[in-house]
């Protein structure tokens, strides 16, 4: 069974920056397009930035130019760089793959204070 193990979210004030890890079991970010998502009580999960295995990227509007996702074959581990956050940003972030094949992880909490 694939596990996914998100970690590095936190307080932060706004403007600052965090670096979310997500540890993937096995080897399927090498076939897979790997994501991240975030969710806020009482909303639906939103696709924040996907990675292809030939390392495109794509970001949701709000994210462009603050966010950056990578990743680490070699090391079965997807990043997402979170520069200038903001308060509508806070979340807990989940990655994945780009469709949600896998089971969810327990995420990562994302708090940005204003």
């Amino acid at each position: 069974q694939v596990q996914l193990v998100e970690s590095g979210g936190g307080l932060v004030q706004a403007g600052g920056s965090l670096r979310l890890s997500c540890a993937v079991s096995g080897t399927i970010i090498r076939v897979n397009s790997m994501a991240w998502y975030r969710q806020v009580p009482g909303k639906q999960r939103e696709l924040v930035a996907a990675i292809t295995t030939g390392g495109t990227t794509n970001y949701v509007d709000s994210v462009k130019g603050r966010f950056t996702i990578s990743r680490d074959n070699a090391k079965n581990t997807v990043y997402l760089q979170m520069n200038s956050l903001k308060p509508e940003d806070t979340a807990v972030y989940y990655c994945n793959s780009r469709i949600g094949l896998y089971s969810w992880g327990q995420g990562t909490q994302v708090t940005v204070s204003s």
